[in-house]
């Protein structure tokens, strides 16, 4: 019978983008009419648990079609009368106070009369025999989760139309996934200053292109906010699925991810589970509670993409985790130790694991206990290249200048790489209305590829050891990453007039050789 209904429901006709816009359109709108929501800010997460809740359900459907299918015993993560259909798909079901009731309390009527806990009260009580299975991401996702409706009957409208909405529907999902793309943008926007730091789609996009996760390695995000660097890695690794080997190596571990804050971990759940992740393996929580000193291999990944928040401060419980000589309360210095601790070890054949880091320029400059973070970085890391941003590369969330460390496992660092990619021709910054573009970073992620790099106006070479500073003593003055760009207008500035008549001495000399080159290659095309 499962599979019947599993059927019927996947022949129904597939929703258009504009008709699903306009259906979570419609809802957003009910939603304004109820006065115990706060703008956007409220709306979108009473509209991601509504749709977790029925995309789950539509999952059951399916998975208990296939179970009957191959003769298999199928056990329900959501049991009666707690299931989606049983309460919110029925026209006629729970409404008013009743639904409001259901919903919120500790202890309620149910939907089947009977007495019981209440919905998010069961849902926060999921527990799987093993203890880590899908029952503890429910759990998890819930217990962050508040229903700020008060009108059971606006609320009633929502479900009705929510029901329409077809998980089982691979179009469908996909539809919904850049719609729900859309909404967290537009989240993020009404947040302002006091929302989380988001990273713009073409840096997640770079950073992932660079790293090239490779189907069978780990993934991590420890600060995965709703979810940007693992959609794009997820996405960036299912190309190369091409046997249902593949798939299951895929979905069983390859893709990593903690957040500390309720809402964003709830969004990131239902981000990937919309990008076609089946169980999203996120944990809930600080993930600098994790002792660095006890990290061990089992603790260590492949590839590690992050944008760690900065600009906070630690409480003395999550620093006392950290070797006393690098504690420090600035979120982004013990985030930075935590990624280098984090990336696997290139011992039994493995490869050394690479990570490509969001850092605020102060992260560059910084001394005392940063400097020392940073000198375990070169002396026993790879730093082989730092990407300069743009300012307003994060506007409109932040000013603050950025850049990206890409390093890896295989130190110490001889050499350090940097790029300082330029605003496109004609712009002075970017802005809101007009964001950086992925194909800004098409240069840099060529050059980035190459085997043997070169010096150009964008990108020059720093020696480790003219970085490292140290007294008579050995003892460390500074690491100062914050090299400029010496090609640009600025440095040829303030170069000294005998240092500039030979830099321009020696493009010339360059031109004439270049030039020489293409007059032999013409001379012996014509002969």
């Amino acid at each position: 019978m499962a599979n019947k209904k599993a059927a019927k429901k996947a022949a129904t006709p597939q929703t258009t983008a504009q008709s699903l816009g306009s259906l979570v359109k419609s809802c957003r709108d009910i939603m304004r009419k109820d006065k115990g929501l706060n703008g956007d800010l409220d709306r979108l997460p009473m509209l991601t648990w509504i749709m977790f809740l029925k995309f789950l359900d539509d999952m059951e459907r399916l998975r208990e079609a296939e179970a009957e299918l191959g003769g298999d015993r199928f056990r329900p993560l959501i049991k009666k009368p707690y299931r989606w259909r049983d309460w919110a798909s029925a026209d006629d079901g729970l409404t008013g106070p009743e639904l409001i009731a259901f919903i919120n309390q500790e202890k309620a009527t149910l939907p089947n009369g009977k007495e019981g806990a209440g919905l998010f009260a069961h849902l926060r009580s999921l527990q799987s025999a093993e203890g880590s299975g899908r029952e503890e991401v429910v759990a998890n996702v819930f217990r962050g989760v508040s229903n700020r409706m008060e009108s059971g009957y606006l609320l009633r409208d929502v479900l009705n139309k929510i029901d329409g909405i077809h998980f089982d529907s691979t179009e469908e999902i996909h539809t919904l996934s850049r719609l729900y793309e859309t909404m967290l943008r537009e989240m993020r926007d009404a947040a302002g200053d006091s929302g989380e730091f988001y990273t713009p789609r073409p840096v997640v996009q770079f950073m992932v292109e660079a790293l090239d996760p490779q189907l069978g390695e780990t993934v991590l995000d420890p600060a995965c906010g709703t979810g940007g660097f693992l959609v794009e890695a997820f996405e960036h690794m299912e190309k190369q699925v091409k046997t249902a080997k593949h798939r299951k190596t895929l979905h069983n571990g390859s893709l990593l991810g903690q957040e500390a804050k309720s809402l964003p971990y709830l969004l990131c759940q239902m981000n990937l589970l919309l990008h076609g992740m089946e169980s999203p393996q996120l944990d809930y929580g600080n993930s600098l509670a994790l002792k660095v000193t006890e990290i061990g291999d089992r603790d260590r990944v492949d590839v590690i993409l992050t944008n760690p928040p900065f600009g906070g401060e630690e409480e003395a419980s999550i620093k006392s985790g950290f070797p006393q000589d690098m504690q420090t309360a600035e979120t982004a210095m013990l985030f930075l130790q935590l990624i280098m601790r984090r990336l696997r070890r290139p011992v039994g054949g493995k490869q050394p694991g690479r990570a490509a880091v969001v850092v605020p320029n102060g992260t560059l400059f910084g001394d005392g206990v940063c400097a020392r973070i940073k000198e375990s970085l070169l002396k026993d890391y790879n730093l082989h290249t730092i990407v300069r941003l743009q300012n307003g590369v994060f506007e409109p969330y932040t000013k603050i200048p950025t850049n990206l460390l890409i390093f890896d496992r295989s130190g110490p660092t001889k050499d350090i790489w940097y790029y300082e990619l330029p605003l496109p021709e004609g712009r002075k910054n970017y802005s809101k209305t007009k964001p950086m573009q992925f194909e800004e970073f098409g240069d840099c992620l060529k050059w980035f590829r190459l085997k043997r790099r070169s010096e150009n106006d964008q990108a020059w070479k720093v020696p480790a050891s003219d970085v490292l500073k140290y007294d008579d003593n050995d003892a460390l003055v500074s690491c100062n990453l914050d090299i400029k760009n010496p090609n640009s207008a600025e440095a040829l500035e303030h170069l000294p007039p005998e240092q500039l008549v030979a830099d321009i001495l020696q493009k010339e000399r360059r031109i004439i050789e270049i030039m020489e080159e293409i007059e032999a290659e013409l001379a012996g095309a014509a002969g």
